[in-house]
């Protein structure tokens, strides 16, 4: 293990020249190429950067931006109807720290379901 630890730190040291040279070796004495392994690793690299923005589009935040003092109660019996198994005392703190999640990476209808009920209670919401 030490010998590829130490074989590592050198081929760490190589300048790009030094390397692309390195490269040029290794394919003539194994008989290999080096470019299609390369090609293979960018489009696996497009397609996972294509994931991430679909993503986006998919999921959202449901953010309970402001709760008029009147209407207080009923945003904190929707705010347990909305994310289970939230009791009461941890629905009023997170209704008294708004702008606060609600529910983080939801579904859109799931979000947009949120976000009507929240609104019916008098609730300032923002999907994110």
């Amino acid at each position: 293990m030490a010998d590829i630890n130490a074989l590592v730190e050198q081929l760490g040291q190589l300048t790009v020249l030094e390397t692309a040279e390195l490269v040029k070796q290794l394919e003539e004495a194994w008989g290999v190429t080096a470019a299609a392994p390369v090609a293979v690793a960018a489009v696996a690299g497009a397609a996972g950067a294509a994931a991430p923005a679909e993503e986006a589009k998919t999921s959202f935040d449901v953010v309970l931006a402001s709760v008029p003092p009147d209407k207080k109660i009923a945003v904190i019996k929707a705010v347990r109807e909305v994310k289970a198994g939230l009791g009461l005392a941890d629905a009023k703190k997170l209704v008294e720290e708004a702008p606060k999640a609600v529910l983080e990476e939801a579904n859109k209808e799931d979000a947009e379901a949120a976000k009507k009920k929240l609104e019916e209670a008098g609730a300032k919401v923002e999907l994110k």
